[in-house]
């Protein structure tokens, strides 16, 4: 089997990468995808995903956003604080001329509409099915697929492989390309609480001895709880009663919301960074996770993905042989900067903020009053926020709102 390009990941990264690519290019697109997403009903309590305003506009590129509205939470403020710390660090959409800093979107709400506009985009759908061999050509990329519905091992050949299959990506593996890996002997502990008070459309992250811990709007009275812990504190933290772990919560949040009043189910995930020495190879392309695998603080991780996908579906909109080196060679420059800023802000953050260093703290504390009242300084971190200082992309989007 023969096509222009091969998407392995069907999460959100790739399966946005095949609706990119069917909608602006006439190349044969396959996505290789192990398992569906499970389908699941809306629930109050539901994970959801924070997609800053380059993401937004990305999605309405895509013709998705649309679709994506109305179950979008709009985040109009943020504030940003250290407990024991009267500095904080606030931005509001009026500060950007926006209706909004971000959305908070259900990432069930997310994966339906993508898959939803595969099923109609002619995009051809291998699932389920894994890589087992990765085999790199002069003309192309031979890969070997395992599938419980294909007898033998079906073989196909693609002249652009994109990778987008996750922080411990097979595709990297298999090529032999190599990582970047920082344990941070954490969890997040992600739930969600029910409010008192009305959050106004304010996303809060606070950063306590233990960890960062994020509030962010969803319907209602409602927000995403996502509390980041060392890694025994958290498995404590699953182990305690839902009306131990809300008052815990409520003590390290504070009562700016009032009292939080219903706790949802709680998921805890490993904590790592992962960021692959290289996001091309010969013929191949890595996006999102496999690329570079973040941690959630100020929630980056996805947001930086989804760019790498808009900036390869425009390098692949014309390009005679998308896996033509020169091609490649634009994708990691245009992605290059972006990609070495994120990942080493979100490293800086959570590194700087767990550190208990005598005098750190002082410098924490001075550093956000500046960003809160030095102009420049606000201003950058505001776009950085936005996701506006994505190389290429961000001039593009600053420039079509």
């Amino acid at each position: 089997m023969n096509c222009d390009i091969a998407i392995v990941g069907g999460g959100l990264v790739g399966a946005s990468l095949a609706v990119a690519l069917a909608r602006s290019s006439k190349q044969r697109v396959i996505l290789i995808e192990a398992a569906r997403p499970p389908q699941s009903a809306p629930s109050w309590d539901e994970r959801c995903i924070a997609l800053n305003d380059a993401s937004r506009r990305i999605f309405e590129s895509f013709g998705l956003w649309d679709a994506l509205r109305a179950e979008a939470e709009p985040i109009l403020a943020t504030h940003i604080s250290e407990r024991g710390r009267f500095g904080a660090a606030r931005f509001a959409a009026a500060d950007a001329g926006l209706d909004a800093l971000g959305y908070n979107v259900p990432l069930r709400a997310i994966g339906a509409v993508l898959w939803q506009r595969l099923g109609d985009s002619g995009v051809e759908l291998l699932c389920p099915a894994r890589v087992s061999a990765v085999t790199a050509r002069e003309d192309g990329v031979e890969l070997q697929l395992e599938s419980a519905s294909t007898t033998p091992a079906q073989t196909i050949h693609a002249r652009l492989l994109a990778a987008a299959d996750g922080a411990q990506s097979a595709v990297r593996k298999l090529l032999g390309i190599g990582a970047e890996t920082r344990d941070y002997a954490q969890h997040a502990v992600v739930s969600a609480v029910r409010l008192a008070r009305p959050h106004a459309g304010v996303a809060y992250e606070r950063f306590l001895e233990s960890g960062p811990l994020a509030l962010i709007p969803k319907s209602g009275r409602s927000a995403s709880l996502v509390w980041t812990l060392p890694s025994a504190q958290a498995e404590a933290a699953m182990a305690a009663s839902d009306e131990d772990y809300l008052q815990r919560a409520q003590d390290a949040f504070g009562g700016r919301l009032g009292r939080f009043t219903d706790l949802g189910r709680r998921l805890s995930y490993p904590l790592a960074r992962v960021v692959a020495d290289v996001c091309t190879a010969p013929r191949v392309a890595l996006l999102g996770n496999a690329s570079q695998s973040l941690h959630p603080v100020a929630a980056q991780g996805f947001n930086l993905g989804l760019r790498d996908v808009a900036v390869l579906a425009r390098r692949l909109h014309d390009a005679a042989d998308p896996g033509d080196a020169a091609v490649l060679a634009a994708f990691t420059e245009a992605r290059g900067s972006d990609r070495s800023r994120v990942s080493g802000f979100t490293d800086l953050l959570v590194r700087s903020f767990s550190n208990r260093v005598p005098g750190l703290a002082q410098s924490r504390h001075w550093g956000l009053v500046a960003v809160d009242l030095l102009p420049g300084l606000r201003e950058q971190v505001l776009r950085q926020h936005l996701g506006h200082l994505g190389g290429e992309l961000g001039v593009s989007l600053e420039t079509s709102a």
